[in-house]
């Protein structure tokens, strides 16, 4: 097997973790890494080369793939100089803040054959894998309605993050792309969306300015339905994926951490959301303490993953391995290596938040659209 050389730009909370898994998969090796803050400490435990010049790095003849885990505000620049270079990438989500942004990473990446993927990790989840089996095999017959929420409450901030920061992370909507996706990884597509919100408790130089309430609904044709809620302005924190179909029902708590399949007749079968009941007992542990409430919990660099999550990266970065060394890709997983879910994700938080400022139903076709007419 060939020797794949990845770097990794933005060694953050997430880079840094991205980086010590990679480094040990079969085939793989650490070849440099770019942060302006981080890096140092990082190459020297990785024992690779630091950079600080982004094109020197993807034109490093060691670098075969870049791994993205810059801010959320900052993913074009590395993502383009990447496939400018021929070389494969691997970008966090969001994939970008806007839509146009994100066609263009993927159109470049398309152009310069190179792969592209989309780090949507909730599709790797044991639970939301075995979910999309039972509805293939018609466990809870037709897909009718699919409701997530992703919630908690959040005091004031010693300091203000850039994902505090809707203009550097999206707001909750953006930064926590996950539901969106993964309603879309089993739903197809949305096609209408009307989103309200706003900032109802959080004001004040302790705070960030992102929505600290929102609530998106979406239409998928057919007479199939969804509704999202996030925000940080719940004392009652929840965090759940809820599908239901003409025939039963499943629903995937990330709270009280559990997914259970309702099939005809109410009866019930329970399974693990993650690889192992310590992954689920350990989550269910972390959002019930006092440390981080609901769903806005947030890393920091020097601070690990906690199992489950640690968990989910070593399969996103094993399946993003092994696609390069050419691996046949699971069909389910293709759309995170076409562009379709980076595409769909961004163009529905995109008509979301034009639903918002506009205060009216938005069709996605009509973001698809206006991406075009900026092209042409």
């Amino acid at each position: 097997m060939d020797t794949i050389g990845y770097a990794v730009v933005g060694t953050g909370y997430f880079g840094s973790e991205l980086g010590r898994i990679m480094a040990r998969q079969r085939g793989a090796r650490l070849a440099a890494v770019l942060d302006p803050q981080n890096g140092r400490a990082i190459a020297a435990e990785f024992g690779c080369a630091l950079e600080t010049d982004l094109n020197i790095l993807c034109a490093r003849p060691d670098v075969d793939a870049v791994i993205v885990a810059t801010p959320n505000y900052l993913h074009k620049e590395p993502v383009l100089a990447a496939v400018r270079h021929k070389k494969h990438v691997f970008c966090e989500k969001p994939i970008a803040l806007c839509y146009t942004d994100c066609d263009e990473m993927v159109n470049a990446a398309q152009k310069n054959g190179v792969t592209f993927m989309a780090g949507h990790v909730m599709n790797f989840f044991s639970g939301v894998r075995r979910a999309k089996q039972f509805i293939a095999e018609g466990r809870i017959g037709t897909l009718l309605y699919c409701h997530s929420a992703r919630n908690g409450w959040e005091g004031p901030q010693p300091s203000i993050s850039w994902k505090k920061l809707r203009e550097k992370s999206g707001g909750h909507l953006y930064h926590h792309i996950h539901e969106l996706d993964c309603i879309q990884f089993l739903m197809g597509p949305a096609c209408k969306v009307t989103m309200v919100g706003g900032n109802t408790a959080h004001f004040g130089p302790r705070f960030g300015n992102e929505e600290d309430m929102l609530f998106l609904s979406l239409e998928f044709g057919g007479g199939a339905y969804g509704l999202c809620e996030y925000g940080s302005a719940f004392h009652w924190p929840e965090h759940y994926l809820l599908i239901q179909g003409t025939k039963g029902a499943i629903r995937i708590d990330m709270c009280n951490v559990g997914m259970t399949l309702k099939g005809p007749g109410g009866r019930e079968e329970h399974y693990l959301v993650h690889e192992s009941a310590a992954e689920d007992q350990q989550r269910t542990q972390i959002y019930h303490s006092t440390e981080m409430d609901g769903a806005i919990q947030y890393g920091r660099p020097g601070k690990k993953p906690p199992l489950w999550l640690h968990s989910t990266m070593c399969s996103e970065m094993r399946f993003f391995n092994d696609v390069l060394h050419g691996v046949p890709v699971p069909s389910e997983f293709l759309p995170l290596l076409s562009g379709e879910a980076a595409r769909a994700a961004i163009a529905t938080a995109d008509a979301a938040t034009l639903s918002l400022r506009e205060d009216r139903k938005v069709a996605v076709q009509e973001v698809l659209n206006t991406a075009q007419d900026h092209i042409n």
